[in-house]
């Protein structure tokens, strides 16, 4: 109630903010006859003025009335085309970073040109962000006309364009494009080994049109790109033989080429089996006979090897796994259970197929992903535009944090919005619909028939052809024809059908656009024509789940003015109906007794499909703040990943890094074989001497310390190790060049990172899948997620830090150019696939598409924590021995 007295004395909120804009029309009305009087020349110099301003500190606030302004006059000069007040208004409010909700025809293209211009100004990336790639191009070229005439660059970020295309669109002043493609070069910016290769500027500014479509309804599917790890089946084939051909060492005393150590699932080659795998190796053609094995070309063999080798001594048929259709099934080792589907990591599964000799599959992974709500999110300013905002407010303030602006329209709209019409059956609702159609077709007025999918829009496209009514069919089918048919939607006795979504962007001008081939006076009588027939009649064919989509049906009548009509026609076996609010509906129906073919149109009936519309809308932003709060873990680890390969990328000097690493590996490494706080007598020197050999090639004699020092701390013994190991690796660089090594050093950091991150992605997918099952033992799903990924992304922090330390260590550099040559080798994936979520499919370089599904990560362990004791009872910590890298 007192909200309601506090409405009315000082208005709503939205009404106090289009108070506040109106004070700027004014001040951009005052501009405009002195504008007018500025040669070409003189406006064009406006743009320079403005930046020199805004340099000498003045804000873009301070300068926003004249700007607009300038870009009203230079549209009228270019286009034709003059920005109604109601559009300075919407362009006001993208410029504070809001959605300004913008009815359909009041001409939010050429709004977007305000508040682009006016950021462009200061030098920050502006992106104009489109549903697909027709309206990018076509709102490039079109309203880049304005731009350039002021003197700004116009870039289209397309798909397909290559890498100097996408950095010279990314490079312009304002940048279009569509929410897909911004999305996947931010995810690939992120997959780079040098910093030339990025195209992406800071995301400063965009604006979204269509924001509804693009941050809610395509916000339940992330992006994903995926790929295979490259064809290495023969390699596989050939290091399984000569796994096979080494001999297994009981002890270290003993002859032999490995030993292996089954509490920690690790295999350690001794010196005489590095030596006999160099020769069969240079034996198999794998490797040069002046090549080593320490060599840096030669250190992804050493992982072939070392997976091999487990594959042959740790990994048991029937035991570990079974073989079942040619393929290797892993068996769950705490419940004997297959795990179909699920392949081990790190090559792992590929070595155990060479062993069995089956077909070696190729690893289809995630290389990276990312919701829509968490890349725009990233924006310093984000605003969008659409005709349908409000039913959504709430929304886009929780998520986005974007208040909803409603723009009044330039003319009053005399649309007639017709009560809904329910029939018992679809048959009955169908033959209703074909004789609305068959009415205005008879009386010549054009008619746009809404379905809610492809198959329904078929299905009245038969309808009509049975009736022998001409027509044209827009769904995802008809893509490419798209702009054509909807820009002729317009005309007399023209009939389209169309999926609610289809050709939005694109205005259904009365009497049809005007063509070339029209004679002087042509389009003016057929659009008068139309409104003397009261302008296009819309029918909905069902309910949409959300009110917004239906309203965005009902828009594509009614522009500017225009007269226009719409009805929906329902059924009571719509799925809407039925599920929702089919009970209700049907006893009012039962009660009026209508006889067959008989509608029912009341507002209590409307009243309920609203409702039910509610509970589904509900449901649905429920399921996308759900899927954000999970994806919000991942985003926060993301963020981290990204910053570290940003570091790496903008880094000159790799020393500090690559000896924090080393550090913090060695510091690890102490702590399993002598804990912080343990006794002396309970410490495994001799284990941990043998784990540097092992390890990182390090002969430590740790004997002398223990003897010299009075009172011993594991402290003592990290900084021994630390200053053995860094003369140790300082010695074998010496040789190489400073910014030779640097570069290797950066690349193996950078393929250690990325090839980890794409096993945690998998890793996060699994443990989400089956995080739910908590509730059962009362315990907050949610919570356990973060907890685990957290867990997760602690271990793969330290797994890359281990990683990196044993390459770098065991690694033997010759001469200068065989580091150059590694360092500019990059990892690389074959069938790249780009994907806006698993439902969809993808296009190939064939142009087949097929749908493409990561695999699945599989933990051989029940989770611990990362400082509990192993299950294995080897007296470790669990994140220093299985859950060690092996």
């Amino acid at each position: 109630m007192i909200s309601k007295v506090l409405k009315k004395l000082f208005g709503s909120r939205n009404d106090r903010l289009l108070k506040t804009y109106q004070k700027n029309v004014r001040l951009i009305n005052q501009f405009e006859p002195d504008l007018e009087r500025l040669s070409d020349e003189a406006l064009k110099s406006k743009t320079s003025e403005f930046k020199e301003r805004l340099a000498s500190g003045e804000t873009l606030d301070n300068v926003l009335a004249e700007a607009f302004a300038v870009v009203r006059e230079a549209s009228k000069r270019v286009l034709q085309m003059r920005h109604f007040d109601a559009q300075l208004l919407g362009g006001m409010a993208l410029h504070e970073g809001k959605i300004s909700e913008m009815r359909t025809g009041e001409g939010k293209t050429l709004v977007a040109t305000l508040p682009a211009y006016l950021n462009a100004l200061s030098g920050s990336s502006v992106h104009v962000i489109t549903v697909n790639d027709y309206l990018a191009n076509r709102d490039a070229q079109w309203m880049g006309k304005v731009f350039e005439f002021l003197g700004m660059t116009v870039g289209v970020n397309l798909s397909g364009q290559d890498h100097d295309q996408k950095q010279s669109a990314y490079g312009a002043d304002i940048t279009y494009g569509t929410n897909n493609e911004f999305g996947f070069d931010y995810l690939r910016d992120n997959m780079v080994f040098q910093k030339a290769d990025k195209v992406q500027r800071d995301l400063t500014f965009a604006i979204v049109d269509e924001v509804d479509s693009i941050l809610i309804d395509e916000a339940r599917t992330p992006l994903i790109i995926s790929g295979q790890a490259d064809d290495n089946t023969e390699l596989y084939k050939k290091i399984n033989s000569i796994a096979s051909k080494l001999k297994r060492s009981e002890t270290e005393e003993e002859d032999g080429d490995f030993t292996v150590d089954e509490k920690s699932q690790q295999v350690v080659l001794t010196e005489i089996g590095y030596e006999n795998a160099e020769q069969f190796l240079s034996a198999g053609g794998l490797l040069t006979d002046e090549g080593s094995l320490y060599d840096p070309s030669n250190i992804s063999l050493i992982h072939h090897v070392y997976a091999a080798l487990r594959a042959h001594n740790l990994f048991n048929k029937d035991q570990h796994y079974v073989v079942q259709n040619q393929e290797i099934v892993i068996v769950d080792e705490f419940t004997g259970r297959l795990m179909s589907g699920r392949r081990w990591s790190d090559g792992l599964h590929q070595a155990v197929e060479a062993k069995e000799g089956l077909n070696i599959q190729k690893e289809n992974q995630t290389l990276a992903s990312i919701t829509f709500q968490n890349y725009f999110r990233m924006y310093e300013k984000l605003s969008g535009m659409t005709g349908t905002a409000d039913t959504e407010a709430f929304e886009f303030q929780q998520i986005y944090g974007l208040e909803t602006v409603i723009i009044p329209t330039h003319r009053d709209m005399i649309r007639d919005d017709k009560m809904d019409q329910i029939y018992k059956t679809s048959k009955e609702r169908y033959d209703a619909v074909l004789n609305d159609i068959k009415d205005c077709y008879t009386r010549g007025q054009p008619v746009l028939v809404g379905t809610t999918s492809i198959e329904n829009s078929e299905l009245i496209s038969s309808l009509l052809d049975k009736a022998k009514l001409p027509h044209q069919v827009l769904n995802a089918k008809q893509h490419d024809r798209e702009a054509e048919i909807v820009a002729q939607a317009g005309r007399p006795k023209v009939i389209t059908i169309a999926t609610n979504m289809a050709g939005r962007g694109t205005d259904i001008v009365l009497g049809g656009m005007p063509a070339d081939s029209d004679e002087d006076g042509e389009w003016q009588k057929r659009h008068d024509e139309v409104l003397d027939l009261g302008g296009l009649h819309i029918i909905g064919t069902e309910r949409h789940e959300s009110r917004r989509i239906d309203n965005q049906l009902r828009g594509r009548s009614g522009r500017q003015g225009d007269p226009g009509s719409t009805r929906f026609y329902l059924s009571l076996e719509d799925s809407l109906l039925r599920i929702f609010a089919s009970d209700r509906v049907a006893a009012i129906m039962e009660r009026l007794k209508l006889p067959e073919g008989e509608p029912i149109e009341h507002p209590w009936v409307t009243k309920a499909i609203e409702n039910a519309q509610r509970k589904v809308e509900a449901r649905n932003f429920d399921i996308r703040k759900q899927l954000l709060e999970f994806d919000d873990v991942a985003n926060e680890q993301r963020k981290v990943i990204y910053e570290q390969r940003n570091d790496l990328l903008d880094s000159i000097d790799t020393v500090d890094m690559v000896a924090g690493m080393r550090d913090g590996s060695i510091e690890d490494l102490v702590d399993s074989f002598v804990p912080q706080g343990a006794l002396e007598e309970q410490w495994d020197v001799p284990g941990l001497e043998k784990a540097l050999r092992a390890d990182y090639t390090l002969e430590v004699d740790l004997s002398e310390l223990m003897e010299e020092a009075t009172e011993l701390e594991p402290q003592n013994i990290i900084d021994e190790i630390k200053d053995k190991a860094q003369k140790f690796y300082d010695e074998k660089m010496v040789d190489a060049p400073g910014d030779a090594v640097q570069q290797y050093e950066r690349s193996v950091m950078l393929q250690s990172i990325d090839s980890h991150w794409r096993e945690h992605l998998a890793a996060l997918d699994h443990l989400r899948q089956g995080i739910h099952l908590r509730g059962y033992a009362q315990k907050n799903p949610k919570q356990e997620y973060k907890r685990e990924a957290f867990e997760l992304f602690s271990l793969l922090l330290q797994t890359v830090r281990n990683e990196v330390t044993k390459l770098l260590m065991s690694v033997r550099i010759r001469s200068a150019e065989e580091v150059e040559n590694i360092s500019r080798e990059k990892p690389s994936v074959s069938a790249v696939a780009y994907n806006h979520g698993s439902a969809q499919e993808v296009n190939q370089p064939n142009g087949v598409g097929t749908k493409v599904k990561a695999d699945t990560f599989v933990r051989s362990q029940k989770k611990l924590g990362r400082n509990e004791p192993c299950w294995c009872e080897s007296g470790k910590k669990y994140k220093h021995c299985h859950g060690r890298l092996g």
